[in-house]
C-alpha cells in the first residue's frame, strides 16, 4: 500500500501530523471477540444507558414518547425499503417513491396545504428552510420568532443567519399570571414589531410550553403587512386540531419523529415542509410527483428538479441533496396503520392524560400552575423543588422527569415541563404524581 501511495514509510505517511498529536505508542486494542461474547459485551455497555424502554419517561420539549405499532419495524426493514436516500432513477424505484407520494400526500391532509416535500432532516431545518423561502418570495430581510418557538430551533435560525442580511427579531409570550391568555404569542409586542419589512412571523401551535396558540389571530396581522405565516406544528396535534392552512398559515412545518419514530436519544429526526401553492417552486428538497407513462400507466418521479442544486447550483433553492427518507417511510407506515380515527384517539389520549397529570400534581399542593393557557400533550408547572433535583431524585424510581426550563428561560426559574402521551397509564401517572409529592414534603 505505501508504495502504491509513493510512501517510504508509516513515518512519512504521517509527517504532515505534528508529535505532540501522535500517539507514540502502540494501539491497546482488545482481542477479537466471538459472536456472543460481542453482544454479550455491547449489553453490559448500554445497561448503563437510563433509556424510556424500561423507565417511565415523562420528557419531551422536541422529541415525544409515544406507541409505536410493532408492525412498522417489519415493514421498514424490507430489503426493498431499508436506505435513507431518495432514489433518482425512477424507472428502478416505484416502490419507495409511491411511498414518499404517499407521505407528501398525507402531510398535506394532516396541514391543510396544498403541496408538501420527501422530508427535511428535522423540524429545526425545516424551519430556517421556510425562512429562507419567505425572504426570498417577498425580498425583504426581517422575520419575527415568537419566543415560544423550540429553543434549538431558534438557536439554528441564529446559526444559519447570523454573517446575512436577514435579521431576526423575537416575539416575547404573555408572561405567567398575565390572564387567560399567559404563555401564548404577545399580540401588543407583534403589533409594535411587524412592519412593511417583516417577510414572515415565525409562531409554533402547541409551542414549547405546550400551549395552544391562536395561529389564525397572528395570521390576520402578518397579512395586514403581506408577510407570510410561518406555523410550526406538532402532527399528532392535527389529529384533532384544526389545520394550519385553514388557520391562513402560509408555510407548514414541524418535527414528525411522534409519527412512529422512536426517540433514538434525540435523532436522526423528521422535518416536514407543506405550502399553499404559490410557494410549491419555492419549496427546498425533493418533490415526487405522479405521471403516466409512455403506455399510459402510473408512475412516480423526482419533479421540479430545476430547483435543486444539481441543475441551479448556487441559484437552487436549498442545499439539501437527500432526505430522511427511511424516518418518512416509517411516518408513512405510521399513518397508514393508525388512520384518521386512530390518529384523533392518540390524540385526545395526549390531551386527556396530560390534563390529569397536571391537575393531579396541583391537587398535591406542593406544585404549582404556572401558565393559564390550554395546553396539548406537554404543560409547566413550578414544583416546591427546583426540576434539577427533582429529577435527580425521580431517577432513583426509574422515571425519567420533565424538563428544567430555566436552561432556556431564565424568568421561569423552577418552572417543569412535562410531558404526557398515550403511553402513559393511570397508574403510571399516579406513580409519578405520588414520588413528586414525597420527593417534597421530604425535604429534599
Amino acid at each position: 500500500m505505501l508504495k502504491t501511495i509513493g510512501a517510504q514509510s508509516i513515518d512519512e505517511l504521517f509527517s504532515s501530523i505534528p508529535q505532540e498529536l501522535r500517539l507514540n505508542r502502540e494501539l491497546e486494542l482488545p482481542g477479537p471477540l466471538s459472536e456472543h461474547e460481542l453482544r454479550k459485551h455491547v449489553k453490559d455497555i448500554v445497561k448503563d444507558n437510563f433509556d424510556a424502554s424500561w423507565n417511565l419517561c415523562f420528557l419531551g420539549a422536541g422529541v415525544y414518547d409515544h406507541i409505536i405499532p410493532s408492525a412498522i419495524k417489519h415493514l421498514v426493514f424490507r430489503q426493498e425499503f431499508y436506505t435513507a436516500y431518495t432514489p433518482y432513477q425512477a424507472e428502478m424505484s416505484q416502490g419507495i417513491l409511491q411511498a414518499m407520494f404517499e407521505f407528501q400526500t398525507m402531510i398535506t391532509e394532516l396541514t391543510g396545504m396544498d403541496a408538501a416535500n420527501a422530508s427535511l432532516y428535522d423540524g429545526a431545518s425545516a424551519v430556517y428552510e421556510a425562512v429562507l423561502l419567505a425572504c426570498r418570495h417577498n425580498e425583504r430581510k426581517e422575520v419575527l420568532v415568537a419566543r415560544s418557538v423550540n429553543p434549538e430551533y431558534r438557536k439554528v435560525l441564529t446559526s444559519v443567519f447570523k454573517y446575512s442580511d436577514i435579521e431576526i427579531k423575537e416575539i416575547d409570550y404573555i408572561m405567567p399570571d398575565k390572564g387567560a391568555k399567559s404563555g401564548t404569542v404577545d399580540m401588543d409586542m407583534l403589533k409594535e414589531l411587524i412592519s412593511d419589512k417583516t417577510a414572515a412571523v415565525v409562531v409554533q401551535s402547541p409551542n414549547f410550553f405546550g400551549i395552544v396558540e391562536d395561529i389564525k389571530a397572528v395570521s390576520e396581522k402578518a397579512k395586514e403587512v403581506d408577510a407570510l405565516l410561518i406555523a410550526v406544528c406538532d402532527p399528532i396535534s392535527l389529529g384533532v386540531f384544526e389545520s394550519p392552512g385553514k388557520l391562513g398559515a402560509d408555510i407548514a412545518v414541524g418535527e414528525a419523529q411522534p409519527l412512529g419514530n422512536p426517540m433514538n436519544f434525540g435523532g436522526p429526526l423528521l422535518g416536514y415542509f407543506a405550502v399553499k401553492k404559490p410557494y410549491i417552486r419555492r419549496m427546498p428538497g425533493r418533490i415526487v410527483g405522479e405521471t403516466t407513462d409512455h403506455d399510459g400507466r402510473r408512475g412516480f418521479v423526482l419533479t421540479l428538479q430545476a430547483r435543486e442544486q444539481h441543475i441551479r447550483r448556487e441559484k437552487a433553492t436549498s442545499n439539501i441533496c437527500t432526505n430522511q427518507a427511511l424516518c418518512a417511510l416509517t411516518a408513512t407506515i405510521y399513518l397508514s396503520i393508525m388512520g384518521r380515527k386512530g390518529l384523533l384517539d392518540v390524540a385526545t389520549q395526549c390531551i386527556n392524560k396530560s390534563n390529569y397529570a397536571y391537575q393531579s400534581l396541583l391537587k398535591t399542593g406542593n406544585v404549582a400552575k404556572v401558565f393559564d393557557a390550554p395546553f396539548f400533550r406537554e404543560f409547566v408547572v413550578k414544583p416546591a423543588v427546583h426540576p434539577e433535583k427533582l429529577n435527580e431524585e425521580l431517577l432513583h424510581d426509574s422515571i425519567i422527569g420533565g424538563y428544567d426550563l430555566s436552561k432556556e428561560y431564565p424568568e421561569l426559574e423552577g418552572c417543569w415541563l412535562v410531558a404526557v402521551t398515550e403511553k402513559r397509564s393511570k397508574d403510571e401517572i399516579d406513580f409519578l404524581v405520588n414520588k413528586v409529592d414525597s420527593i417534597i414534603k421530604g425535604g429534599i
